[in-house]
């Protein structure tokens, strides 16, 4: 790891708050794909259903 001198904490804090951010963005990036998924499939049920 580069030697970061007196700003280490600063961009050791920026890593750590992007990193978090973009595992936030994929979590709830999945959570809504399966949902929508989810609804997707009730709603091509009730069509085949209805016919």
């Amino acid at each position: 790891m580069p030697e970061l001198g007196k700003y280490a904490d600063a961009v050791l804090s920026s890593y750590g708050i992007s990193i978090a951010l973009l595992l936030v963005l994929v979590i709830a990036s999945v959570h809504r794909a399966r949902r929508v998924r989810r609804e997707l499939d009730e709603v091509e049920q009730r069509i085949r259903r209805n016919g």
